[in-house]
């Protein structure tokens, strides 16, 4: 088990809610951060009052800071209002403070018994890490935090290494990668020797970019029971904020007993992520990876960085899951089997059923795939007909311009394959509106997250059946856990996962 500390960051507005949030997260963490900086001010002599007089709080776990805005601060904060609260006497109720690298041990002397000097670039300006490591190893701090922020995941190559460095200097360093690029950095960090890593109480709560919850650290990613021999799998995608796989891949590995983990892998450029964090002769980092699950926009574009892919991903001319075997990397397809077995359980035979796929990407593809295979009728919906030609051409497919108006009468199913109604900007988006899903049977959005998007509302509202992708993900995620690990998941463990974070 990891010696390294979960700090949960509570960010109040009264001394009230303050005292409320400690209590309910004392269950949780190692440490508990007093955002200073979130109060009113009329409320900080209050809340350490309060703070001093509660002997379930005090001394060993609260962390006390009061962030300027160029810093991460909520509020602006005066040279003075900063000066007089760490002159204060501030300090009893607290372990220590995280001050920033201008607050001198000369402002407040030595009444604080414990200092992180922490650095923050919120501006992504790829600050040389090392210098700042170097500048803050000078101050004299228990302990150094450097938080950075990563536009790209290989943004926070770099301030990892500083790990490396660190434990050289018997030196107890905090590294975070801020933004959801850099969310395996605060996954990871304690199985490999950071100091600690900072949650937040409850969704919504965050106090930085790409902050998990406490609950989700400890009991999705198991951070405390991760070490540098754990597996790590992850899945890499354009935006992985909304993806479910974390959670149902987890609980599979969790119910197996198996010393692994799965991160969510923010990519941009899939050729840089495969040289600089995979490959052996290649990667700056190593971080033990053994497999990955890829969706949007990357199915297709991996494909060149894989050193060999299996019949079905070559047919499709997409790869959704990914091996690492012996350093190479190996690439096959379960989107196929996962889409077909719940259209199949709630349709029927498909044998010469009419189907209308929207999309022509990769998930569009291995619909297409299967439904082929399957003896159905496809034909496809696109905006821009010359995007989806060859894909038509490939399957020798009747292409059609996607209006919102309707689509043919004759249609009995229509597949969703784009990420529109997707949790995010996409959410309230739909590729088709109730008026043009006249005669339609039945729905199928391959989305997942929410589990009802504004298309299947719409195709309710028009009388269709409905299917989500909630069942379609389960199926295929069940595939690619058996790939890994040569046996079949609990299943019962996977969708219990999945509802518990979709209904929450």
């Amino acid at each position: 088990m990891t010696k390294g500390k979960l700090c949960i960051s509570i960010c109040a507005r009264s001394a009230e809610e303050l005292i409320d949030e400690i209590s309910r997260a004392v269950t949780l963490a190692d440490m508990i951060e007093v955002r200073f900086d979130c109060l009113d001010p009329s409320e900080i002599g209050e809340a350490i009052d309060r703070l001093d007089h509660n002997w379930k709080l005090n001394s060993e776990r609260l962390l006390a800071t009061f962030r300027t805005p160029d810093q991460g601060g909520c509020r602006d904060i005066s040279e003075k209002e900063r000066s007089e609260f760490w002159l204060s006497g501030n300090e009893r109720p607290f372990w220590g403070a995280d001050l920033e690298e201008d607050i001198r041990e000369g402002l407040f002397g030595s009444r604080w018994r414990n200092r992180i000097v922490s650095f923050h670039d919120h501006l992504g300006d790829q600050i040389e890490v090392g210098k700042v490591y170097d500048r803050l190893s000078r101050s004299g701090a228990s302990v150094i935090k450097i938080a950075t922020t990563a536009n790209r995941i290989t943004d926070a190559i770099p301030l990892w290494r500083l790990l490396e460095r660190a434990k050289s200097d018997n030196t107890s360093l905090i590294p975070i990668a801020m933004g959801e690029p850099g969310k395996w950095t605060r996954i990871l960090g304690l199985a490999h020797g950071a100091y600690m890593t900072y949650a937040s109480l409850s969704e919504g709560g965050e106090t930085a970019p790409g902050q998990l919850t406490a609950e989700d650290l400890l009991e999705v990613y198991k951070i405390k029971e991760l070490s540098p021999k754990t597996e790590v799998y992850g899945v890499i995608a354009g935006d992985t904020s909304y993806s479910m796989s974390p959670y149902i891949q987890n609980a599979a590995f969790r119910s197996a007993g198996m010393n692994r983990v799965f991160v969510p892998l923010q990519v941009e450029d899939v050729g840089e992520f495969i040289k600089l964090m995979v490959r052996n002769d290649t990667r700056e980092v190593n971080l033990n990876f053994r497999g990955f699950a890829v969706t949007n926009p990357h199915k297709q574009a991996i494909i060149e960085h894989l050193d060999t892919i299996d019949d079905t991903a070559q047919a499709i001319g997409a790869v959704n899951t990914v091996t690492i075997e012996g350093g190479r990397l190996f690439g096959t397809n379960t989107d196929a089997d996962g889409f077909i077995k719940p259209l199949e359980e709630s349709f029927g035979d498909l044998r010469d059923a009419s189907v209308a796929v929207i999309g022509a990407g990769g998930a569009a593809r291995a619909c297409i795939y299967a439904l082929k295979r399957a003896g159905a009728e496809v034909s496809i919906l696109v905006r821009d007909l010359s995007k989806a030609k060859p894909l038509a051409d490939e399957f020798k497919l009747e292409c059609l311009s996607l209006s919102d108006d309707a689509i043919r009468s004759d249609f009995e199913i229509l597949v969703n394959a784009t990420p529109l109604g997707t949790l995010g900007a996409l959410e309230n988006e739909t590729p088709m509106r109730a008026k043009g899903l006249k005669g339609v049977k039945l729905v199928y959005d391959m989305t997942y997250n929410p589990r009802e998007s504004r298309l299947l509302r719409e195709a309710r509202e028009s009388g269709c059946e409905t299917l989500d992708g909630l069942e379609m993900l389960l199926a295929q995620g069940a595939v690619q856990f058996e790939i890994w690990t040569g046996k079949p998941p609990d299943l019962d463990a996977m969708r219990a996962a999945a509802i518990k974070k979709l209904t929450r």
